[in-house]
C-alpha cells in the first residue's frame, strides 16, 4: 500500500506570523532543533516559511555588488537589487522581513513518493502540507521520509 503524505507528516506544526519578532523564532529553532516554520496569516493560510537559510543573514553580513567607476559613474557589475534585498534581510526585525514567500507545498492525499520528489527536485528540506483552503495542517520533512523508508524496511 501507498503511503501518503497524511500517514507521514507532523500534523499542526507550530507556526509564526509576519509580525513575529525574529528574536522568538531563533529561540524556536534552536529549541526545537527544527530548521524551518510555516508562516501564516491571521486566519491560519500560509503565506511564506522563514528556515534557517533566511536567517544566516543576520550573522554571515552582506557583501556589497562589485562596480567599477568610470569618469565620476559608479557602474554595478551585478545587481544592486540583489544587495538591498540581502541587507534588508541582515537587518530585519521581524519575519515578514526575512522569509520567503510563495514556499512550495503539498496536500495529505498526496503519496509520499511525490513529496520526495518535490523536495528533492525543488531542493527543499520541509513542504508545509495544505487543505483546499490553503491552511496549515502539517509539514513534513525530509527526515519524516527517511524513517518512513527505514519503518518500511524494519
Amino acid at each position: 500500500m501507498t503511503k501518503t503524505v497524511a500517514a507521514v507528516m507532523t500534523p499542526d506544526p507550530i507556526t509564526v506570523t509576519p509580525t513575529t519578532p525574529l528574536t522568538e523564532v531563533i529561540k524556536t529553532l534552536a529549541e526545537k532543533r527544527f530548521s524551518g516554520l510555516p508562516v501564516v496569516d491571521a486566519a491560519g493560510k500560509l503565506i511564506g516559511v522563514v528556515s534557517e537559510t533566511d536567517l544566516m543573514w543576520r550573522e554571515s553580513g552582506v557583501t556589497p555588488p562589485a562596480y567599477i567607476m568610470l569618469l565620476d559613474s559608479v557602474i554595478y557589475l551585478e545587481n544592486p537589487g540583489r544587495y538591498e534585498r540581502e541587507l534588508h534581510k541582515a537587518l530585519g526585525e521581524t519575519v515578514k522581513d526575512v522569509m520567503s514567500e510563495s514556499p512550495i507545498t503539498i496536500t495529505p492525499d498526496k503519496p509520499l513518493s511525490e513529496a520526495a520528489r518535490l523536495m528533492h527536485e525543488r531542493s527543499v528540506h520541509r513542504l508545509p502540507v495544505v487543505d483546499d483552503s490553503g491552511r496549515v495542517i502539517g509539514i513534513i520533512t525530509r527526515g519524516d521520509i527517511v524513517r518512513a523508508m527505514a519503518a518500511e524496511q524494519a
